[in-house]
């Protein structure tokens, strides 16, 4: 088939879609740049074929034509958009529009690929341009990723020209002064709530001109990861968009990996941070009640070894299946980097592979495990750290003062919480929360009407805790509190006020209506980068709420599934022993397990087959099941997985089978009569095994 052909099916395909569209239930989506193929075909629900290109339509087609749903994802802040930047598009070459250093360096994502300052002409190209094209397509949901402004930028002649139109006066270097830098930032925060309002207002208007609904979503990196990367996003104040209908927790080994301190050391810690990343997304969602995938990535976009890789992976899907509210879930980034490239095999090892067929095995039980996860409403936590997207505005990048709040309480077994200072108007966003722990040391809010609303939830019972010696610079540049008709040197002294409390409070306990007011004069980072910091403020957690029951593990049970994590660095340091019926998941031979210990910083995934569904029916498989029929004393159905992988396979039996083919040829089994399973081992396909058990 010739280019054309190939070219005028994937225009019929595209009109067949748009002509009749299927019903979308997504549960499980991933990216990927590629068109389908054997190796990449890993059965999740969706595909988000990603980027514009040439061959936009036929890789769309390629993806319908395996039964995938389609949906389309590109970079808002860089791309394939050579046709802008040379002059292509309208005549006039943009190079300008890229973000540029104090050096005068174009910040770039790749070749002829910079991160871009999205002028008003340049949301025009992409809304006519992409936007347009991508629905035409047969699109109805469309992802906009990482809408990102570098810290360090902020000296492009576009973006002076921006802050004369937006403040009304000449540019200011962001290094002369914290005013100038909290501006710099401010604005580099509003070019691309701007830039997301306008493609996403763009996309349902044109989207309803043809009679269709548009879906427009924001995969975006964590608030936490954004302020430790140093890089400006619109994140929370997105939900003031009436055209955002959810976003993407963009989590993974990369973003959680980044050291932190706790206790005076500075280091990775994984799991922790995973776990308030994922927390960090889930709250800022939660209040607006849109939707929210969390992203797991089974390598990361370093170069590291296979045996990190899985143990990172391990380490933030655990942390995700603790939100029992989320059940949504981007499985992987980039497939054909997964599963097609090489990397070292261990840690120093020139030696590189393909991903081992055990962990490849394993990744697959673990992303098909995500397609049954229930969904069930979470437990309210009863402790929660305030967060402001103004974190980024102050570039913290060791974001001490937000982990000197969680870390110590994580470290406890405390599972806390993240607020959003922009959520605080949505009735339930601080739902179930008996203590609030805030900090402006790092901060600043940037609107008082978020201090009426804690004011409110103080005098109705709330107990907050508020630790600052309100003495960094930030806290006199020009903002609400203190120009026009408001005096106040810091902000918290306006949110006393609205307590009744006086100005410049010293540390102490304020009693306020029927809440309280807990007064700590340290900065938090004091907390976690000192040795034994913590103290005081544990002292002051417990004086508000009472004492603080320690262990070293959080676990949940989300129907079938038992998920574990056991803490290091805890005053706690026992391991922590499961009993039951139980397939331990993390192990590729999907073994059965009565008794586990779980060591002190590590994780576990069981499925408990106490819980399970009537038999016969699979438990775990390193496949995706389809045509299911049970008949008398048989079943079968056809399994699909991604070629050059092997399927591991557990089912619950009603007794012992007599005999299991696969595609009609006898299959040697494993059967543990304890449990009532049988075990399979086999080649995974693509085009489907048909299995068939009778007994």
């Amino acid at each position: 088939m010739n280019a054309l052909s190939r070219r005028l099916c994937a225009l019929l395909l595209v009109l067949g879609a748009c002509a009749s569209p299927a019903p979308e239930v997504v549960k499980t989506t991933f990216q990927t740049s590629q068109g389908w193929r054997p190796t990449l075909d890993n059965r999740a629900d969706a595909v988000m074929v990603y980027g514009v290109g040439t061959d936009l339509e036929e890789r769309l087609a390629s993806w319908r034509e395996q039964g995938y749903q389609t949906h389309f994802m590109t970079g808002i802040a860089w791309g394939g958009y050579k046709d802008y930047f040379t002059g292509a598009w309208d005549g006039r070459p943009h190079l300008d529009e890229g973000q540029v250093n104090a050096k005068g360096d174009t910040l770039w994502h790749g070749r002829m690929v910079p991160y871009i300052v999205p002028t008003e002409n340049y949301l025009t190209y992409f809304k006519e341009r992409h936007i347009r094209r991508v629905i035409d397509a047969g699109v109805d949901h469309i992802f906009l990723e990482e809408p990102e402004f570098w810290s360090a930028a902020g000296y492009s002649e576009s973006f002076k020209r921006e802050w004369e139109a937006y403040y009304g006066i000449p540019w200011q270097d962001q290094r002369e002064s914290p005013e100038a830098t909290y501006r710099s930032q401010k604005l580099k925060y509003h070019l691309y709530y701007r830039a997301l309002d306008q493609a996403f207002t763009y996309a349902k208007d044109y989207g309803r001109s043809l009679g269709r609904d548009i879906k427009c979503y924001v995969p975006t990196h964590s608030l936490i990861n954004y302020t430790q990367w140093q890089i400006v996003s619109p994140e929370a104040s997105l939900a003031s968009l009436p055209s955002v209908d959810g976003y993407i927790a963009q989590v993974w080994t990369g973003t959680s990996r980044v050291l932190n301190f706790y206790n005076g050391v500075r280091k990775e810690r994984v799991f922790e941070t995973a776990f308030l990343e994922y927390g960090c997304m889930a709250s800022m969602t939660a209040p607006t009640g849109r939707e929210l995938w969390f992203l797991t990535d089974p390598i990361e976009d370093g170069t590291r070894d296979w045996e990190d890789y899985k143990r990172n992976y391990q380490a933030t899907f655990t942390a995700q299946l603790l939100y029992p509210q989320v059940a949504r879930y981007e499985i992987m980034p980039w497939p054909e980097r997964i599963y097609e490239k090489l990397y070292p095999v261990r840690k120093g090892s020139a030696e590189k592979s393909r991903i081992p067929a055990p962990y490849a095995s394993l990744m697959q039980v673990m992303t098909n495990a995500l397609q049954q996860m229930p969904e069930a409403p979470a437990t309210p936590a009863k402790v929660s750290v305030l967060m402001a997207n103004s974190l980024m505005f102050q570039r913290d990048s060791t974001l001490s003062g937000f982990f000197g709040l969680a870390l110590p309480l994580l470290k406890r077994g405390v599972p806390v919480s993240i607020t959003h200072l922009e959520n605080l108007s949505y009735p339930k966003a601080l739902e179930g929360v008996e203590l609030l722990l805030m900090s402006y040391a790092n901060m600043k809010p940037l609107d008082p009407k978020a201090h009426q609303d804690l004011a409110d939830w103080v005098l109705h019972g709330g107990h907050l805790l508020y630790s600052a010696k309100d003495d960094d610079p930030f806290q006199q540049v020009p903002e609400w509190w203190n120009t026009d008709s408001n005096t106040f040197a810091a902000p918290a002294d306006h949110l006393f006020a609205q307590l009744g409390i006086p100005a410049g409070a010293p540390a102490g306990v304020y009693l306020c209506g029927n809440g309280s007011l807990t007064v700590l004069r340290q900065n938090p980072e004091n907390y976690v980068q000192v040795p034994g910091g913590e103290q005081a403020l544990l002292a002051a957690v417990e004086s508000a709420i009472g004492p603080i029951p320690v262990t070293n593990t959080l676990e949940l049970q989300r129907g079938p599934y038992r998920i574990v994590a056991v803490l290091d660095e805890s005053p706690d340091t026992r391991p922590y022993t499961v009993e039951g019926c139980l397939i331990d998941l993390y192990d590729p031979a999907l073994p059965i397990v009565s008794r586990k210990e779980i060591p002190v910083g590590s994780q576990a995934l069981f499925y408990d087959i106490r819980k399970a569904g009537k038999a016969p029916c699979i438990l775990a498989a390193a496949s995706r099941a389809y045509e299911e029929k049970r008949s008398g004393r048989s079943y079968s159905y056809v399994c699909k997985g991604p070629a050059e992988t092997y399927n591991v396979t557990r089912i619950l039996l009603p007794a012992q089978p007599s005999a299991i083919t696969l595609d009609g040829e006898n299959a040697a089994f494993d059967w543990d009569p304890a449990s009532s399973t049988v075990l399979l081992r086999f080649p995974n396909s693509p085009d489907g095994v048909t299995v068939w058990i009778n007994w």
